[in-house]
């Protein structure tokens, strides 16, 4: 299992050199399975360059997985040029919940005045799929879902393959339970032995007491989870559109100081990083 991150920035993309080593593209995670699968986990502006990218190595079949429906998350979806081309072939999977069906998420992005080119421009074909409770598979690599704890609710996903496991919570706020959220506990449960979780890390404590319940977490408690998990390696995500390099290193040496002893390896995801398991 292959994994890049095409965007790690939560909210809006930024730009400027003091965003330089981490980026400014919104989320957007890749998956390359064993098969040659590719797997798309939302649509933040970094699936522009992904988009790009699957273009110039001729793939035209993707599976794209939505944690929900926040704007910073599908905001890259009408730049995915894909969409654009009558040879590809895209299956949607995402959990409706504010929105009647995972189409009506997607088409609304493009209803005026939001977008200048209509939904129905799009030419690729597009199957459309609910991921909201039972597990399902994506060639050789099984997704299992859980409800994330956030306004407007979300899910996040396991996946595995070959015995090795990646877990992805973004916009997870674990010290506040939100309507249809699970408990930290739960979360940890879900997580347990993962090779990779990459959690929600949006603030530090001393941003927590005037953003408590906006849906994300302090990165002190996504590192509690991990050590609760007993994962092999936590990735701290969703970095504030106000959060500098230096500010999320700063993060990062943190959570290693407090992890010190332990079995965890700790780091910030980036744009453009990849992982193998």
């Amino acid at each position: 299992m292959l994994i890049r991150c095409w965007g790690a920035r939560g909210s809006i993309p930024v730009s400027g050199e003091e965003y330089l080593r981490y980026g400014g593209d919104t989320p957007c995670m890749e998956i390359r399975t064993r098969n040659g699968a590719v797997v798309i986990i939302d649509a933040g502006s970094g699936v522009r360059r992904l988009g790009n990218r699957l273009l110039e190595e001729n793939l035209k079949n993707y599976t794209l997985i939505f944690t929900h429906a926040h704007w910073d998350h599908i905001m890259g979806f009408p730049f995915f040029k894909p969409i654009y081309r009558r040879d590809a072939r895209i299956r949607l999977y995402g959990c409706p919940f504010a929105q009647a069906s995972v189409r009506e998420m997607i088409s609304r992005i493009m209803t005026p005045p939001n977008f200048p080119v209509n939904f129905d421009e799009i030419k690729a074909e597009i199957h459309y799929e609910e991921a909201c409770q039972a597990p399902f598979s994506v060639g050789g690599l099984t997704v299992t879902p859980i409800p994330l704890s956030h306004p407007n609710q979300g899910m996040g996903y396991r996946f595995a393959e070959d015995g090795k496991s990646f877990v992805f919570l973004t916009d997870n706020e674990l010290a506040y339970r939100h309507p249809g959220g699970r408990a930290a506990e739960d979360y940890a449960a879900f997580a347990k032995g993962a090779d990779l979780l990459i959690h929600d890390a949006e603030y530090r404590p001393e941003d927590y007491c005037r953003t408590k319940g906006w849906g994300h977490s302090v990165h002190t408690d996504a590192l509690q989870l991990a050590l609760d998990a007993g994962v092999r390696r936590l990735g701290l995500y969703h970095h504030n559109q106000e959060r500098t390099d230096l500010d999320v290193e700063e993060m990062v040496a943190d959570c290693r100081k407090l992890a010190a002893g332990s079995a965890l390896s700790c780091f910030a995801m980036h744009q453009d990083m990849e992982i193998v398991l």
